[in-house]
């Protein structure tokens, strides 16, 4: 079930909301001020790439190793 984040057009109220299906159209009122011009928020996600362990701080890419060239 994704929750989706969303901010009020009104108060600017920021607030999540659980969805039951990604389609879902529904636009919630804000639970602050109870306005319907609420808009849905682009927000990071919480990808984490496979092996890299739970609270390493994140994903760090490889050091690149040194050409031998010049």
């Amino acid at each position: 079930m994704p929750i989706y984040e969303f901010s009020c057009k009104k108060c600017n109220h920021q607030f999540e909301e659980l969805f039951l299906s990604s389609t879902d159209d529904h636009i919630p009122e804000c639970p602050e001020c109870k306005s319907k011009r609420t808009e849905k928020l682009i927000s990071a996600g919480s990808f984490r790439p496979a092996g890299i362990p739970t609270g390493s701080g994140g994903f760090k890419p490889p050091a690149c190793a040194p050409s031998g060239g010049g």
